[in-house]
């Protein structure tokens, strides 16, 4: 029988909370294939216009161990920089996982940034075992922020 898990994970950074929610949340289909082009191929909403129940699709490169993903937005307050999406199609559902959600809040720090703070729960199909796939999940969170931040650092007018 398959058991649910999760991982939670920390990002600091030096942009406030609402930009870096904004950029690296909620509007990550338009940032991705333009800072990670290596990875996001494209990136599209498929239905919805960003509020709860809006489903967007991300096309990868063969640098992903899948080609798209598809999520669906289930909770959004933007106004506390806090949200929670489960995947629907792609990223492993299916294959090696039965569902999945990702809950982020990007939270306003002391010295005027913010921590980026990520809560991910899984079940995983009967017979799969998770080796590696945890420190790449952490390792992709941390790139996404970090390339928002550094486009965020680089725009200061962007996402204001």
């Amino acid at each position: 029988m398959a058991s649910t898990n999760s991982w939670t994970h920390e990002i600091e950074s030096s942009v406030a909370a609402p930009r870096l929610f904004r950029a690296g949340v909620m509007d990550w289909h338009t940032l991705a294939p333009k800072l990670a082009p290596h990875i996001v191929a494209s990136a599209h909403p498929v239905n919805g216009e960003g509020g709860i129940g809006s489903v967007r699709q991300f096309n990868f490169t063969s640098a992903m161990p899948f080609s798209v993903m598809k999520e669906r937005l289930e909770f959004l307050d933007e106004e506390k920089c806090e949200c929670k999406s489960t995947l629907i199609e792609g990223g492993g559902i299916g294959s090696a996982i039965e569902t999945a959600t990702s809950r982020i809040k990007v939270e306003p720090a002391a010295n005027g940034g913010s921590v980026v703070k990520v809560d991910s729960t899984y079940k995983l199909l009967p017979g799969v075992e998770v080796n590696d796939e945890i420190t790449k999940a952490k390792e992709s969170v941390t790139a996404i922020f970090k390339a928002a931040e550094a486009y965020l650092i680089a725009n200061p007018d962007a996402y204001n």
